[in-house]
């Protein structure tokens, strides 16, 4: 299996073009809100994918169709890339610490989608990315992925460190997810991932 996906969405709000290698290679992103690319590229160094983001938004309304969108595209083409989840390892979860924050991740590549977000954040945006945009693009990554994602920041004071230790927490624990197993079957008793 390739594990590779090209995906591309347009509408009258967003133009978004995502390329995932899950073997790795370049990380490259571009949205047009910095805190949002610093978060995008660290999923990929820190997950060991091959990441190429190129996001065009209404950023003149504010950022949240451009982050939820990005999500859409990018959970779209983690499915894609996955194909039928056969031989994947399929669980994942992992602990980061960043400076007073921790976030602890885990999910599961079921092809059922649900998510649980925790953050409590005291500030409402970091740089241009408004701090309640993390909930929204990680329910829009997890629903058209395919997977149950819960994430969370057990605890922290800068808003930075809080969001930047989930989004690493959400690698690792992808990174372990997408893991090939030797079998090549589907961890499931019922045979298959559905």
């Amino acid at each position: 299996m390739a594990r590779t996906a090209s995906v591309s969405r347009q509408t009258r709000e967003t133009d978004i073009t995502v390329s995932l290698d899950l073997s790795g290679g370049e990380v490259s992103v571009q949205t047009g809100i910095g805190f949002f690319d610093h978060m995008l590229t660290a999923l990929g160094v820190h997950g060991g994918f091959g990441l190429k983001i190129c996001a065009k938004g209404d950023l003149e309304v504010d950022c949240h169709h451009t982050i939820e969108d990005t999500g859409i595209v990018l959970g779209t083409a983690f499915r894609q890339a996955l194909g039928d989840r056969a031989g994947i390892s399929r669980y994942g979860s992992f602990y980061i610490p960043m400076d007073e924050a921790l976030a602890f991740c885990a999910v599961d590549i079921s092809g059922r989608p649900f998510t649980v977000c925790e953050a409590d954040f005291s500030e409402e945006r970091c740089g241009g990315f408004d701090t309640c945009m993390t909930e929204e693009f990680f329910r829009a990554f997890a629903q058209n992925a395919g997977m149950t994602l819960h994430v969370r920041c057990l605890y922290g004071k800068n808003a930075h460190h809080m969001i930047e230790a989930m989004f690493k927490a959400v690698a690792h624990a992808l990174r372990a997810a997408v893991t090939p197993k030797e079998s090549g079957e589907a961890l499931s008793t019922k045979g298959m991932l559905e």
